[in-house]
């Protein structure tokens, strides 16, 4: 069996937390404190993340194979951000007991834009989103910290925040080759825009309106798929809302569970 690395803080009802690409569960470990002081906060680090070991392939379908090992409980809220949401969209779809609602932070079904037409869906450069796949190759490190700084790009305090990133994320190993590109796959070929369609439980979608990575317009088009989801767009917030707005992130957290959440 696959060890999988969790982080439990507070009691009450449950919510895990799901990091992005490249990322760990020491990304949450802050805004997880606030979180916990009003519920059982379960912080999970993704196959070949943090202090998971790796799995092979790196694909949806053996990640939540592995999630639902390691995480038992029934019901829970599950929380993804960036390639995290399209994690736990995957879990939803396969795992639907386990899940008894979903919050999208900065999260897009799909990832990389559709191409222009007339039913285009807002999304990631596909160039550049290739780009990072074939700087892995030559310098990990200094394709990683692009990523971050495209996180924080144009917020007011950017270099603040970029320095938190890169604490949060250096603390751990970095994942190797195969889990990197494997992640870089999942948000270049996901499209689980037909899951968000048919999802018949609570679901919240959190967009920061200067994200660099996810538009903010592709909350509109999520509202089409399902008409019940909940948009909360937080003003000059960019892909890391949960660090630069995490007042305004815990409180739509707050009002969406007691609104919707069970047990």
């Amino acid at each position: 069996m696959t060890k999988i690395h969790l982080e439990t803080f507070g009691q009450g009802k449950p919510i895990v937390l799901v990091h992005g690409w490249a990322m760990h569960s020491g990304i949450w470990r802050e805004f997880a404190r606030q979180l916990a002081l009003n519920y059982r906060v379960i912080c999970v680090d993704l196959p070949g993340h943090g202090h998971s070991e790796a799995i092979e392939p790196f694909t949806l379908e053996r990640i939540s194979a592995e999630l639902v090992n390691a995480i038992p409980e029934q019901g829970c809220c599950w929380l993804g951000w960036s390639l995290g949401a399209t994690v736990v969209l995957d879990m939803a779809a396969r795992y639907p007991e386990r899940v008894s609602s979903l919050i999208m932070l900065a999260g897009n079904p799909a990832f990389v834009g559709v191409a222009p037409t007339t039913s285009q869906w807002p999304g990631m450069d596909v160039l550049l989103l290739d780009a990072f796949a074939e700087q892995l190759n030559e310098n990990c490190q200094a394709t990683l910290l692009r990523f971050l700084a495209l996180q924080v790009n144009g917020l007011p305090d950017q270099k603040a925040l970029l320095k938190a990133l890169k604490t949060a994320v250096f603390e751990c190993a970095v994942p190797d080759q195969a889990t990197l590109q494997g992640g870089l796959n999942i948000l270049k070929q996901a499209d689980m825009r037909p899951v968000l369609s048919e999802l018949n439980f609570p679901v919240s979608a959190i967009l920061g309106s200067l994200d660099a990575l996810v538009p903010v317009d592709v909350g509109q088009k999520m509202q089409q798929l399902l008409p019940s989801l909940e948009l909360n767009i937080i003003d000059r917030a960019g892909h890391v809302p949960f660090l630069s707005h995490s007042l305004e992130t815990l409180a739509i957290i707050d009002r969406f569970m007691a609104n919707n959440a069970v047990g």
